[in-house]
C-alpha cells in the first residue's frame, strides 16, 4: 500500500528536512521499518529498546491513535496518512 508518513518538525533533521516521506508498506510497523531503513536515527526516536512507541511519541493513522487500534500491527490502506505526533509538555505555572 502507497502511504504517507508526516514527519514533525523536531524530527527532519533525519529526513533531511522533509515534511512527509511515501512509502509502501501494509502496517504500521512495517512503515515505521522502512523508514528507519531510509533515515539513519530515527528508529531509536520512536521507538523502545522492546520495539514498542515511545510513551511520548503518538502515532496517528488517519485520526486514530494506533493505540487505540492494534497497536504497530494495525494495517495500512492505500492512501493512508500516518502522523508522528509527539507529545507536548509544559504550560503555565
Amino acid at each position: 500500500m502507497s502511504v504517507r508518513i508526516r514527519i514533525p518538525t523536531p524530527l527532519r533533521g533525519y529526513t533531511a528536512g522533509a515534511a512527509e516521506v511515501d512509502l509502501e508498506a501494509a502496517t504500521v510497523a512495517e512503515a515505521i521499518a522502512q523508514l528507519a531503513a531510509r533515515h539513519e536515527g530515527i528508529a531509536e526516536r520512536l521507538l523502545d529498546e522492546a520495539g514498542r512507541p515511545r510513551a511520548f511519541v503518538n502515532l496517528y493513522v488517519g485520526t486514530h491513535d494506533v493505540r487505540t487500534l492494534a497497536g504497530l500491527a494495525t494495517p495500512l490502506a492505500d492512501g493512508d496518512v500516518v502522523s508522528i505526533v509527539p507529545a507536548v509538555a509544559g504550560g503555565a505555572r
